[in-house]
């Protein structure tokens, strides 16, 4: 999977998707530390353990990296940034349940605009899946050649 590159000075509002999805009574928030097990719980259940380090590193950060999608209470997606690397989205998930609604696009924003306060002109979304989506979302670019990129030196291959 490629790495995208993506221009932050040069992105779609969120506020527009934000206010669909208080509608739906679905809430974007930055969690507070006395949630970080919840959330890394709830990431590692969901998305597995590599995700959930990823996510414990976003807690770290003062603010944290990390943001969240709230449903009566309950998780819903998450999204961090600028943990594995700095200028790096990802990683980011929504449960199944929540998918098709726009918390995924609503997140990425989020995450994104998140860079851009902490004064990066581009980001990279590393090992992208879903290239496609991200292009049509916020214009992402395919990385030539950045197959497997830092990914490829791990200390425990996964494949």
């Amino acid at each position: 999977m490629p790495d995208l590159l993506v221009k932050l000075y040069d992105l779609p509002e969120l506020a527009p998707l934000q206010k669909k999805l208080e509608v739906s009574g679905i809430k974007l928030c930055r969690p507070l530390v006395f949630d970080k097990r919840t959330v890394v719980e709830w990431v590692e259940k969901e998305f597995g353990r590599e995700w959930a380090c990823e996510c414990e590193a976003a807690f770290a950060k003062q603010p944290n990296t990390c943001i969240i999608a709230v449903l009566n209470g309950e998780i819903i997606g998450f999204a961090c940034y600028d943990v594995t690397c700095k200028g790096f989205f990802g990683p980011t998930g929504v449960s199944d349940k929540a998918r098709g609604q726009g918390v995924g696009k609503a997140l990425l924003l989020a995450a994104l605009y998140g860079l851009a306060e902490a004064g990066y002109a581009y980001a990279i979304i590393g090992g992208a899946g879903p290239v496609e989506f991200y292009q049509k979302a916020v214009g992402a670019i395919v990385i030539e050649g950045s197959t497997p990129g830092i990914y490829q030196n791990r200390l425990i291959q996964t494949q």
